[in-house]
Parts: structure tokens; sequence; C-alpha cells
């Protein structure tokens, strides 16, 4: 049957975004290494160039110049490659961006029917209910409390008399604080500040009287003992 009619060819899987961008890169890679190849062999007719004269160094600067053709020619070549590497990756980007889109809304929807399921499962009249069941109960709370904070037997005061009160009291206060700033001792006072002396200042010496006609003294100043006759 297969002699007949021929066995049906089997289609090669298109190639990947991941094996073209393999190949690109690989092929930048090889490009690099000839161009680095290349610059080294000019690097080394520039030295001989500065060596030679004459018809030698016409020689060695028509080779130079084939190598650098082949230098622009591979780096033409390696800009197209980076070019189309680029290219694979922003398409692979949309693609990526494109998933997670899709991703992102199946999610969506998936998470709007459960919220419209748990949704029905709540009765806004019963939860009103619930709130005036509350406020009924925290209303009663307060009346209980109010109740058993209730005072018995205590006179009324008026707000005047509470005022005067407070005057009083703040007067006091005042007197007590202005006392207690007099009474500081001297040791607790700041420091550099004279303090006010107090008592009696002490006797200032009294200068020595000159010495009188009749009175003898010796080279010093000082009196000289009579002597006895």
């Amino acid at each position: 049957m297969h002699r007949l009619f021929g066995r049906k060819k089997e289609e090669k899987p298109a190639p990947s975004l991941s094996d073209a961008q393999g190949r690109l890169t690989e092929r930048e890679g090889n490009l690099d290494k000839k161009i680095a190849s290349l610059d080294a062999e000019l690097r080394k007719y520039k030295a001989q160039m500065a060596k030679a004269r004459g018809p030698a160094k016409a020689n060695i600067r028509r080779r130079a110049a084939q190598v650098l053709k082949r230098k622009k020619m591979y780096e033409q070549q390696r800009d197209h490659t980076a070019a189309q590497a680029f290219n694979v990756d922003q398409t692979a980007f949309a693609i990526d961006s494109a998933k997670d889109n899709i991703t992102t809304v199946e999610a969506m929807k998936a998470a709007t029917t459960t919220l419209k399921t748990e949704y029905a499962k709540i009765n806004i009249g019963e939860i009103e209910d619930v709130t005036d069941d509350l406020a009924d109960m925290f209303e009663d709370l307060e009346e209980v409390n109010e109740a058993l904070g209730r005072n018995y037997n205590v006179d009324e005061l008026d707000d005047a008399d509470i005022d005067a009160e407070l005057d009083a009291l703040g007067d006091d206060i005042f007197d007590e604080e202005l006392g207690e700033e007099e009474a500081t001792p001297s040791f607790l006072a700041p420091a550099g500040l004279p303090v006010e002396p107090t008592g009696v200042l002490p006797a200032q010496p009294q200068p020595a009287q000159p010495a009188t006609a009749e009175e003898k003294v010796d080279e010093f100043g000082l009196p000289i003992a009579p002597q006895a006759s």
C-alpha cells in the first residue's frame, strides 16, 4: 500500500524562539572572535609598517587594507545579527506578556464567580436585624451602667461653689510652690552666683601705729624692749 501511494512525510516542528535566539547568540559570538583575530592582525601590520620602507611598506599596507575590509564586513554582519536577536527577544517578551494577560483574565473571572457565589449567601435583611439588635443591647447596657453608678445620699454641689473651691485650691498650690522656692538651701543654689551674706562682718585688722619718738626701734621697725638700769 505504501509502495503505491507512498508514505506521508512527517512535518518537522516549527523552530521555537529559544532555538532561534540560541543560534543568533552563537553566530554573534563567532563573529566577535573573528573580529578580535583581525584586530590582532592589524596591530601586527601596523608595527611592521612603522619599521618598513619603500615597496615592503606598500605591500604590508595592501595586506592590512584587505584585513580591514574583512573586519568591516564581519562588524556589519555582527550588527545585523544583534538586531535580529533583539527582535527575537521582543517577540518572546510579547508572547510572555500575552500569556500573562490571559492568565490574569482567567483568574479574575474565577474570582468574580466565587465572589458572586459567596455574596449570594449574605442576607442584607439579616445584617440589618443584627445591627439593630446590637444597638439595642448597647443601649440597655448603658442604662444598666448608669443605674449601677448612681450616687445615693450625696448633696448636689452648685457650680459656683465648685469654681470657688478650684480657685482656692490653685492659690494654695501656688503658695506651697513659693514656699518651697524660698526654702531652697544654699548648696542647691545654681553654681556661679554669689550667696547673700548673713550675720555680722568679721573685724578688719587695724594698721600698726607708728612708733613715738621715745620708743626705740630696731632695723626692722620693731620696738626695742627697755633695758634695766
